[in-house]
């Protein structure tokens, strides 16, 4: 199915059509502000096998979990000290994947033997309409054309995915580009990947 909703103001109807599917074990395509993503609910198992089958997700690695406010944040995760957590909470919402230990609320399934997941709060109106209205964080990966290309184009998305997944939703054609990602699990953080967004503001912190 392919489902298209405004980008800008995302109608609620709509949103409440993809949160369904996403309460029944659905997996969907939706866009966010770096990526068109793979997700689904972070209380669903089969959803989830569903996702890693589809991506061949690395287990080893931690798996995202896309957040709609810091309250999520802070319920997904923790060891965060204040001023980590007072660096951090500027960047938000925005481009970039957080590294950080998972609190005990995460289940374990969707856990790695470092117990840690990615986070992430991205500035996107969908997104962010979507796991509000869900009341919890999507499982999140992102969809690559190739090795080198990302998807930006959710009618090429639905023709590649709509065999395999229950939702692309429309957002329209995206500039896509990867997230950047930063471990915050060790001192000093290490960046995993550069991709959309400053690190200024880390390094002026690290000096």
């Amino acid at each position: 199915m392919l489902l298209v909703i405004n980008p800008q103001n995302p109608q609620q109807r709509l949103i409440d059509q993809a949160v369904s599917v996403l309460q029944n074990d659905g997996v969907i395509i939706y866009p966010t502000d770096t990526v068109y993503g793979l997700g689904c609910s972070v209380y669903s198992k089969k959803a989830m096998e569903q996702v890693c089958r589809i991506k061949e997700v690395d287990r080893k690695k931690p798996l995202t979990f896309v957040c709609s406010s810091e309250r999520q944040i802070q319920e997904y995760t923790q060891g965060i000290d204040a001023p980590l957590y007072k660096l951090i909470r500027r960047q938000f919402p925005g481009p970039y994947t957080f590294i950080l230990e998972a609190s005990k609320i995460v289940p374990k399934i969707m856990l790695t033997k470092r117990r840690t997941i990615g986070v992430r709060y991205p500035d996107h109106p969908i997104t962010l309409a979507l796991v509000e209205s869900l009341g919890h964080p999507i499982i999140s990966t992102s969809l690559r054309a190739d090795e080198e290309d990302l998807h930006d184009d959710p009618h090429d998305l639905h023709e590649q995915y709509k065999n395999v997944v229950d939702m692309v939703i429309d957002g329209g054609v995206i500039f896509a580009e990867n997230s950047t990602i930063v471990d915050f699990t060790s001192f000093p953080p290490e960046v995993i990947r550069q991709g959309k967004g400053d690190l200024s503001w880390l390094e002026n912190a690290l000096k």
